[in-house]
């Protein structure tokens, strides 16, 4: 496929803004920038190596010595590791921009474990989501003063961690309650898609990308959480409870998505009415009725479409994938059981066969669609 920058050199040579020895020019350097950037993911798999192994030895020599410690020794040794590790960033970023990434992300998850470390020493763990708060805030604090992709995914991990910590800690004996757990299902479902869903071209920066690759690795299992047959306990949500679950589970998602997408968020606000609507029709109260399948399928063609419509192949990929998963579960649930042991094994292989098939040419049009070219 042509690169991005191929396609806008030949508009500017029919536009005769450049003419041929300087599009030929261009085109050589563009190469050979393409081949050093194609071998930099050595670089970056190093430096990932490197910093686990520095931090994981850092946390082994600290382990070793800590009840020789004194507890101000042990928060001056904690508060030291964090600030080496920014220290270094900052000398590294000029020299070695990547280095300095690196380092940077050490420290900022050395942060949180050193903020646990020092509930421990002070028996500061009367409310554990706290410490993830100063986590998350510690990485927001960061996230505009070295504009790095690993704080992007910091913040954007840590800040629903903590929310969710928040509100498991708020549902105490009531957690296992089916309303407190699709509470918290649904807001990561609907936070998972706001982050895939973020980019709207196909060109975008790093930390758009970081989102889309945190949503597009959340996604699937936030699906599960949300299809899951999950019954136990029975304990009731307070209606006040309810009322703040819900709101932050609907809400919050929503905001961020107007964040990313301005008035181009209208998507999720469907997305946001189809788990509304798949709560309705209580996907986990006894047997799973045909309605649900169906509004799953619904929902994974409208994914695809929205993937078509944008351009975003991964979406195209993740609504096949979860119209593939319900046609697979239909099946195993409300068919296998209500056929012979052959016929219906016989069945399951046809449908991996000839359903694989189908919708595997249906996913590679749909691509070719999203791409501009022809099906």
């Amino acid at each position: 496929m042509a690169e991005p920058w191929a396609r806008h050199l030949t508009r500017w040579i029919d536009a005769g803004l450049i003419d041929e020895g300087t599009a030929v020019r261009i085109t050589a350097f563009e190469a050979g920038s393409d081949d050093a950037n194609r071998w930099r993911w050595p670089i970056w798999l190093a430096l990932l190596f490197g910093a686990l192994t520095v931090a994981a030895g850092t946390l082994l020599f600290v382990s070793a010595h800590w009840d020789t410690l004194s507890p101000m020794t042990q928060f001056a040794l904690v508060t030291a590791a964090v600030a080496a590790f920014h220290i270094g960033g900052a000398l590294a970023a000029d020299r070695f921009p990547a280095m300095g990434t690196t380092l940077h992300a050490t420290g900022t998850a050395a942060l949180g474990a050193g903020i646990f470390l020092v509930g421990q020493i002070f028996n500061l763990d009367q409310h554990w989501p706290a410490g993830l708060m100063l986590w998350a805030l510690g990485a927001a604090l960061a996230w505009p003063l070295l504009e790095a992709w690993p704080q992007t995914a910091f913040v954007a991990v840590l800040t629903p961690a903590w929310l969710i910590a928040e509100w498991s800690v708020a549902a105490q004996s009531r957690w296992w309650s089916p309303t407190a757990y699709h509470v918290s299902a649904c807001g990561a479902f609907l936070l998972a898609l706001a982050y895939l869903t973020n980019a709207r071209s196909q060109e975008v920066g790093a930390h758009r990308r970081t989102l889309a690759w945190l949503g597009g690795i959340a996604f699937i299992p936030a699906a599960l959480l949300v299809s899951l047959d999950w019954r136990y306990g029975v304990d009731p949500l307070s209606t006040d409870l309810r009322i703040v679950g819900w709101t932050a589970a609907i809400g919050l998602p929503l905001l961020v998505a107007i964040g990313l997408r301005g008035a181009a968020a209208w998507p999720n606000l469907l997305a946001t009415l189809w788990i509304l609507v798949l709560s309705g029709l209580r996907p986990f109260a006894g047997d799973v009725s045909v309605n649900v399948f169906a509004w799953w399928a619904l929902g994974a063609t409208a994914l695809a479409a929205w993937g078509v419509r944008e351009r975003r192949s991964e979406r195209i990929n993740l609504g096949v994938m979860v119209f593939g998963g319900t046609i697979l579960t239909f099946y195993f649930s409300h068919v296998m059981d209500k056929l012979e042991r052959s016929v219906s094994l016989m069945g399951l292989g046809l449908l991996f066969l000839a359903g694989g098939w189908t919708i595997e040419r249906a996913r590679r049009r749909l691509v070719m669609a999203a791409r501009g070219g022809a099906a």
